[in-house]
């Protein structure tokens, strides 16, 4: 079992949390994100050179988002201003404004506002960004957990470069950590810690990319457990698992979107990743299992239809059976019915279908019912002319040829059966009506 020994008599109090203290002063120091900020990248030019432009940084929680921004205002030479969108206003908004237009104008030197969590922005807000950002008084700086063309106006988008960030790995974890472990001032280093591999290989895997969550649990393990007769504090595995328990998981209203997304995805492609997406949405998410089912239900008639018509009644049937046990019982009857659903036969025709109806409606305006299809109950029908019906069960195979659409459209025929499974035999029928 490897030990990662770190000996020091001296014991400093430490004020900030671990995190704070070991947030990265330089580019150099950054961890992660080498594809944006990594030698000779376009942001690392930028902000080794002071040349930053309004940005959107993009990424999950604990990514560097903030840590990039904290590195930008150590790097330029102009006023660097942060707020949080969760406690500012309108009003603090254009406080900054005007004192960057002041300070541009007096000394020539720009502002860089740094908005974190600018999706807790309504468009109101944001809105009020815009005018200083194009007569280039801020250079704009905005840092969101969720997908910027959901939350972000447009505008203010389209003046900004967006750079996705990525959730940090495991290795990125353990970089942070031992770097903490090592240094004396801003990190563990003071103190004589004697760290199991197997409670950093823990933590790190805990943390879900999270560098200050993983930071946090080290901080807790290190100050929480008793020292050896000699002084020294051993963190073992046993501990380590007790600074950290759960992996973290986002759950945001993006990553909900995106989950649901790949689990129809998967139904359509006859995966039956579908099942996996489902359960991780439900039980790892918290996410509610009626969204899947209706999703499911849909799903049924867009990608599926009547090359297996059974397909909606199996989802329709594990809804109800949902509804009258509950969870988690009913995940069976849900399981079987997304596994029905990915092994049937595929077909969007029911849905072309649909667009094909649309698209004639919007081409026609106005649709008159051709007289022989009108109604008759009522005495007069006939002098109005609503006379020439076929009733098809008087005929052979019960059919017979007859208008159904009005006379200018007559001919149209808007749903075109596949080969695809029970469908094919319709298409053979509609080759026979011909």
């Amino acid at each position: 079992m490897d030990l990662f020994t770190y000996q020091n008599e001296e014991q400093m109090p430490r004020a900030k949390l671990l995190a704070d203290r070991m947030r990265p002063q330089t580019i150099e120091e950054y961890i992660g994100q080498s594809d944006i900020v990594g030698p000779g990248k376009l942001l690392r030019r930028a902000i080794e050179a002071d040349q930053i432009t309004s940005i959107l940084l993009y990424g999950p929680p604990g990514c560097g988002k903030t840590t990039l921004a904290h590195i930008i205002s150590k790097r330029t030479q102009g006023d660097f201003v942060k707020l949080n969108a969760v406690d500012a206003s309108v009003k603090d908004v254009r406080e900054v404004i005007d004192q960057a237009r002041m300070t541009k104008n007096m000394y020539g030197r720009k502002t860089i506002l740094f908005l974190d969590e600018v999706h807790r922005f309504n468009s109101s807000r944001q809105d009020a960004l815009l005018p200083a950002v194009e007569q280039g008084i801020i250079i704009f700086i905005g840092a969101t957990t969720e997908n910027p063309f959901h939350y972000v106006n447009g505008a203010l988008l389209s003046r900004s470069t967006l750079f996705q960030l990525h959730a940090l790995t495991r290795d990125d974890a353990l970089t942070a950590m031992r770097r903490a472990l090592g240094d004396r001032d801003r990190g563990l280093g003071f103190m004589d810690l004697r760290v199991e591999e197997e409670a950093l290989q823990h933590i790190a895997s805990m943390a879900g990319g999270d560098i200050r969550r993983a930071l946090n649990a080290l901080e807790l393990a290190a100050v929480t457990t008793p020292s050896q007769p000699d002084g020294s504090v051993r963190i073992t595995l046993a501990v380590a698992e007790e600074s950290i328990r759960k992996p973290t998981i986002r759950a945001d209203e993006s990553t909900q979107y995106d989950v649901l997304s790949a689990f129809h995805k998967s139904v359509r492609g006859s995966s039956d990743a579908a099942l996996f997406w489902f359960l991780y949405a439900v039980e790892k998410l918290g996410m509610d299992p009626m969204t899947f089912v209706r999703r499911l239900i849909v799903a049924c008639s867009e990608d599926i239809g009547l090359a297996n018509p059974q397909a909606m009644v199996q989802a329709v049937t594990a809804m109800d059976a949902y509804h009258k046990i509950g969870w988690p019982e009913a995940k069976y009857n849900i399981a079987q019915a997304i596994l029905f659903a990915v092994e049937s036969p595929k077909s969007n025709a029911a849905a072309i279908s649909i667009g094909n109806v649309m698209q004639t409606i919007e081409q026609i305006g106005s649709a008159e019912v051709p007289h022989h299809l009108r109604d008759t109950h009522y005495s007069g029908a006939m002098r109005l002319g609503h006379v020439g019906y076929k009733y098809p069960h008087d005929y052979p195979g019960h059919y017979v040829k007859q208008a159904y659409l009005p006379e200018r459209i007559a001919k149209k025929t808007f749903y075109h059966a596949t080969n695809q499974g029970m469908e094919d035999k319709i298409r053979q029928n509609q080759e026979r009506r011909k």
